[in-house]
């Protein structure tokens, strides 16, 4: 009797998972972004017009680095918008800064602002009243990519659909009136701004202007619009429109409490948001391409070819001189290890900065990563790895990094250098999750000047990094610099027993493509 109750338990689970599916799409309303010719009619398009026609062909960018000029960037653009908001972002935290980001959308909403933002399901973990409040305002719409069908848990996605789950849309951008766009490896959470006491990501985002920003809302029109673009109000419960009206009212008071003004108080005397908002920011203009994988990538019905790895590939070609890599998450597949091995033992420095295991908020990640350094110290290739709490003062690092700022928890910035003359800033990891399973963008950039100040940066990480390196038994050794002494360590600094432990038993499970 048993056996037929489990029987009959299991038949029962599996019909309930069977009849949940994803709705239709068949009703979606149809939007693109803000024409050319509109654009230059809104105050960023008359301010930024002339700019662009005086460097036609080529776009303005401006790297930001430093976590509060991101949050106020973002800020400054919401508050001139007059046209649209377009925002894509793998991860929205509910939190104070995501939270401010949130009322600022509403405000824009208000004033007569289409929002439209697109978000990937697996990052919006209890945003569901926020997301209602948002989606029920007239000018905003809200999609989320790839959505689980079960709701609560979601983890049972993984086992009903993992095929499809699995992938996510790791693609970030931020664009106003189809004028001024912000790319890189930030989402929007108080870690990435700078707002928390806990462990802050250090990274790195382009904020753009001229031709390529219409290339960016061209992209995100193609995301918007693809066959995993699901309107959140056919996804999430519905909240009752009371809770709305309370959430409404708590935004407001929320703005006014002394953490969230403390916060803001600095970030609205930043000398960025001088600069923006007197037209003094010093753009660099020169040659910019976007590149991004096809939203198909999503359902894995992409064209291999349309992904954005063969992109890279060929732009990094065959680097004469020099290769320089920042990836927090770097798990070179076997291709990945040949490749950089054969550069290095071409004579090509070769040198990788990413996160230790103190540092690093994915052991199973850095398991991956773990397994290659031997091989690729072998072959000649240079390897760092950011602490997660760089002790030098401000003042003994001189000039800010751009990689990793003057201070780090852990690193999160995605760019590379070839040959001190191109860069790529974006959300690309070096790992088999980017090549293979996430959707992912950046900028393809001609610039002289910030690969100089990516190689510039790995000379200064003496003294916020380990330099990995090989005795003379090919065991591995962290090589830590502190007050001009050097100290050996010949087990992974700082990182307890049980993070190690950890470490070795993901690196014996079959998951590296998954990583």
């Amino acid at each position: 009797m048993s056996r037929l109750l489990v029987r009959a338990s299991v038949f029962l689970l599996l019909g309930l998972l069977q009849g949940c599916a994803l709705p239709l799409l068949n009703d979606r309303i149809q939007s693109s972004a803000l024409s050319e010719q509109l654009a230059r009619q809104t105050s960023l398009g008359r301010a930024l017009g002339p700019l662009e026609i005086e460097h036609r062909g080529k776009a303005g960018i401006y790297p930001i680095q430093d976590p509060k000029d991101a949050f106020a960037s973002r800020v400054i653009l919401l508050r001139a918008a007059e046209r649209t908001i377009d925002i894509q972002s793998y991860l929205w935290r509910n939190d104070t800064t995501g939270t401010l980001m949130f009322n600022e959308l509403i405000k824009a909403a208000d004033r007569g602002v289409r929002v439209r933002l697109l978000l990937d399901d697996n990052g919006i973990a209890g945003l569901n009243n926020q997301l209602n409040r948002l989606d029920r305002h007239p000018n905003v719409e809200v999609r989320l990519f790839n959505p689980f069908v079960i709701r609560n848990p979601k983890w049972l996605g993984y086992f009903t659909d993992f095929s499809r789950v699995n992938r996510r849309m790791h693609n970030k951008s931020f664009t106003v009136d189809n004028i001024v766009t912000i790319s890189g490896g930030r989402n929007i959470g108080d870690e990435y701004f700078g707002a928390t006491d806990a462990a802050v990501f250090m990274d790195l985002d382009m904020l753009c202007v001229g031709h390529v920003v219409r290339a960016v809302s061209r992209d995100f029109d193609a995301y918007w619009r693809s066959d995993s673009a699901y309107p959140s109000a056919k996804i999430l419960l519905p909240t009752e429109p009371a809770i709305l009206d309370q959430i409404d009212q708590s935004a407001l008071n929320f703005e006014q409490t002394e953490r969230v003004m403390e916060y803001q108080t600095p970030v609205e005397n930043s000398v960025f948001l001088r600069q923006f908002m007197n037209g003094t920011l010093p753009l660099q203009w020169t040659s910019v391409r976007m590149v991004s994988d096809d939203p198909a990538k999503g359902l894995n019905t992409a064209n291999r070819e349309n992904y954005l790895v063969t992109e890279l590939r060929d732009f990094i070609a065959e680097p004469k001189f020099s290769l320089s890599v920042v990836s927090p998450y770097f798990v070179p597949t076997e291709r990945g290890v040949a490749f950089f091995s054969r550069l290095a033992k071409a004579g090509v420095n070769v040198q990788v900065l990413t996160n230790s295991l103190e540092a690093t908020d994915v052991a199973a990640v850095h398991s991956g990563y773990a397994k290659t350094r031997v091989e690729l110290l072998k072959a000649g290739v240079k390897l760092f790895e950011l602490k997660s709490a760089p002790g030098a003062k401000n003042s003994d690092r001189g000039k800010r990094n751009l990689m990793i700022g003057s201070s780090a928890s852990s690193l999160h910035t995605k760019t590379f250098a070839v040959d001190g003359s191109r860069v790529f800033v974006g959300s690309f990891n070096f790992d088999p999750r980017s090549v293979n399973l996430n959707t992912e963008m950046g900028f393809l950039i001609q610039s002289p000047a910030l690969a100089m100040q990516i190689e510039l940066g790995f000379q200064a990480l003496p003294i916020m990094a380990y330099e990995v390196r090989l005795d003379e038994n090919d065991a591995l050794v962290w090589i830590e610099r502190q007050a001009g002494k050097e100290i050996v360590h010949n087990l992974e600094p700082k990182a307890t027993l049980w993070r190690r432990t950890a470490v070795f038993f993901y690196s014996l499970l079959p998951i590296n493509d998954l990583l």
